[in-house]
């Protein structure tokens, strides 16, 4: 497609993610309407937004159609819970929007014949017995765990958005977003680098699940949003890796973010959650040769920048999940 986008319409607008892209895309000239019920998102993420020309912020559950909101060259379906307290505390909440909230969306683009972009995740691989992980592997998820409404609602909104491509012509796109991090996470996120920044500047103790080997591969939440972009600006159908192959452990993870935040926070092993995956990491190389993208933001710098952020915001102690 042209990599002139005039309007765009990004589902999930006010959360974390979404909030960045929406700065992204007007910095770079484009309209947008961010679409967002707050369930689990603020609008303070798009503060700074809601003054500037070219955006608007519609409260709306897209699991119930859209309304008349005019046409778009872009969607980008982002509207989800995301961390795990948020999708175990809403777990109908979640699979509706994976799967009306899904169909909404791509009927939208559709509708415009626009480029559709679907925000999934590496939990579609599960606890995955490849490793790293590609495109290709099909996964090893457990379908009726508690982790399952998030899993498989991803995994039937890529059979969905698969479906529309094949049956109905919608050009679309999936991007598999690995774990990213950034400012505008929440504190009470659960996920393990606003709870260990938190507690670490709170000098609480950094629980740490299990044993703190299981590993994750962490990139910084403006690399994420130019690989959305940068597919968006394709025509590839996906799915591709959206992350940071550099893996460490949990644990090390608690280490470099004591040491950076000068915390005497001590380390607490905790019970590990159901079907936690135990290696996450992507391979990337289907989106360094396709896209031209690959994350540029060090971890180090990352973790300084989420760590000012956090530190501005006075958070409080969390705990992990």
């Amino acid at each position: 497609m042209s990599t002139a986008v005039k309007r765009a319409l990004v589902t999930g607008g006010c959360g974390f993610v979404g909030s960045h892209l929406c700065e992204q895309l007007l910095a770079a000239g484009t309209d947008v309407v961010a679409v967002d019920n707050f369930a689990t998102s603020t609008p303070e993420n798009v503060a700074g937004l809601l003054n500037r020309p070219g955006f608007e912020l519609l409260q709306h559950d897209v699991t119930e159609p859209l309304p008349d909101i005019g046409s778009f060259d872009v969607v980008y379906h982002l509207a989800s819970a995301a961390s795990p307290p948020d999708y175990l505390r809403l777990p109908i909440e979640t699979l509706r929007a994976g799967s009306l909230g899904t169909t909404n969306a791509l009927e939208l683009a559709e509708r415009d014949q626009a480029r559709f972009v679907l925000a999934s995740t590496s939990e579609v691989y599960g606890d995955p017995a490849v490793h790293p992980q590609p495109e290709s592997y099909w996964g090893n998820v457990n379908s009726i765990g508690p982790r399952s409404v998030y899993d498989e609602a991803k995994r039937y909104a890529e059979a969905l958005t698969m479906a529309y491509r094949r049956e109905r012509g919608v050009d679309t796109g999936i991007a598999r977003i690995f774990n990213t991090y950034g400012p505008r996470m929440r504190a009470d996120d659960g996920r393990v680098v606003p709870t260990f920044i938190a507690r670490a500047l709170a000098n609480a103790p950094l629980t740490v699940a299990g044993t703190g080997e299981q590993t994750r591969s962490l990139c910084y939440v403006e690399d994420t949003v130019l690989g959305l972009r940068a597919l968006a600006r394709s025509g590839h159908p996906g799915p591709i890796n959206i992350g940071n192959p550099h893996e460490l452990s949990v644990r090390a993870l608690a280490e470099e973010i004591r040491i950076a935040t000068d915390s005497t926070s001590t380390l607490e092993y905790i019970e590990e959650a159901v079907d936690d995956p135990k290696r996450r990491c992507p391979d990337i190389s289907l989106a360094q040769s396709e896209l031209g993208w690959q994350p540029m933001i060090t971890r180090t710098e990352g973790l300084r920048r989420t760590i000012e952020w956090f530190a501005r915001q006075r958070c409080g102690v969390a705990r992990t999940v």
